[in-house]
């Protein structure tokens, strides 16, 4: 393979949990040709949250490698609701719903999608077409016992749990919605298994050749345990406001960061792991939640946004400290990092690396309000942020 093959393959493996078939990948990626990559969701919301894109990132990095990138919204099947993970049949939602939240969805996928290069569909455009003659040969494609080996049908039909004859359509459904787009590999959460493997098997019916399907795994809410959910009250909604979307981020756990940064950023490869080897040799990882929560909120929303909801941040947490009598001081690195200890000592926080030491041990010395835990912590240069030792020793100290 080549060096581009190798690096396109890296990209797409990011974050997946599974790929299938990843041979059939590599060779519709060797032949150089445009792949159609499709991506369709439900506007059975009015809201996306950070869990939604997970998805939606990976489709702006094939949209980055040079494909043709498909968005489908089913306005049609969203009248159906997907049954994937659920215990009772889903409420249908009128006509009038699925188009109001349609016009949302349009909106916000947009501020990851570039719009010049994504292909907009409407599922209805096609199914609205179709006649009941239609809809009972596409029903004779699969069977009962079939659509009994979903884990989800499986389960209620055991339990007693009613199962609506129209939710064994909506598998059908989506898989023909890959044979009208001709596409070549198919995205979705790795929930969606069942649904993604039913396009590959009717577009064989149809003489096509079938999707390669890349599934993603289901992004965890700020708690770290759950899946993102607004029901659960661990979402970030990327229409919520910069502040809001910064101080969420800012709480998630150190662990939890890196799996966000694989999932939803677009920094390269190669940056995420340099990020990790610099937290593995002592470097902050907050200042890299801090990387990850501006490159976030200036995606949804600016640039400016970010710095300012930063700064709002620190503000927030320095209660009782003006901000703006704070003295800044100027400090320049010898190195790539500096100890933390010879950082307060330099900025006249502390008199001696002794003093930093056992202050930070007696949990007196913040960093942006956030509590220094480590006395090997090094700050990666160049970084600026409010240093605070004690109750009264403060300084916003900028390290170039």
């Amino acid at each position: 393979m080549t060096k581009n093959l190798i690096e396109a393959l890296e990209l797409i493996r990011r974050g997946a949990a599974e790929i299938l078939l990843e041979h059939e990948l590599k060779e519709r990626l060797a032949s150089g040709k445009p792949l159609r990559v499709k991506l369709g969701m439900d506007p059975t919301a009015p809201d996306l949250h950070l869990g939604h894109t997970v998805v939606l990132t990976k489709l702006r990095q094939f949209q980055d490698l040079g494909h043709h990138i498909m968005f489908l919204i089913g306005d049609f099947t969203g009248m159906i609701g997907d049954p994937t993970g659920k215990d009772i049949t889903r409420k249908p939602l009128s006509a009038e719903d699925v188009a109001q939240n349609a016009k949302t969805y349009e909106k916000q996928v947009l501020k990851i999608l570039d719009p010049k290069k994504t292909e907009i569909l409407f599922n209805s455009s096609w199914m609205n077409t179709k006649s009941p003659a239609f809809m009972i040969q596409l029903a004779a494609k699969s069977s009962v016992a079939r659509m009994l080996e979903r884990d989800d049908f499986s389960k209620r039909y055991k339990s007693g749990q009613t199962i609506a004859i129209h939710e064994f359509m909506y598998p059908l459904l989506q898989g023909w919605d890959s044979v009208e787009m001709r596409a070549d590999v198919e995205l979705g959460g790795n929930d969606q298994k069942f649904n993604l493997l039913m396009g590959r098997e009717l577009q064989k019916g149809e003489g096509q050749i079938p999707q390669v399907v890349i599934m993603m795994p289901l992004l965890e809410g700020t708690d770290g345990v759950k899946k993102m959910s607004k029901s659960l009250g661990n979402y970030i909604g990327i229409d919520e406001s910069p502040n809001e979307m910064f101080g969420k981020l800012m709480s998630i756990s150190d662990e939890l960061m890196w799996r966000y940064f694989d999932l939803l950023s677009l920094r390269p490869t190669v940056e995420l792991q340099q990020f990790k080897q610099e937290v593995a040799n002592g470097a902050n990882p907050r200042d890299y939640k801090i990387k990850l929560a501006e490159e976030i909120i200036t995606r949804y929303h600016s640039a400016a946004a970010a710095q300012k909801a930063h700064t709002d941040f620190v503000q927030r947490f320095q209660k009782g400290v003006l901000l703006d009598d704070i003295e800044e001081v100027i400090l320049k690195a010898q190195d790539k990092t500096f100890p933390i200890a010879n950082l307060l000592k330099d900025a006249g926080l502390v008199d001696t690396t002794s003093d930093a030491l056992r202050m930070i041990k007696q949990g007196a010395v913040k960093i942006d309000g956030e509590k220094v835990i480590d006395q090997h912590l090094k700050i990666v240069v160049p970084s600026t942020a409010i240093y605070q030792v004690g109750k009264l020793r403060v300084a916003k100290i900028k390290v170039v």
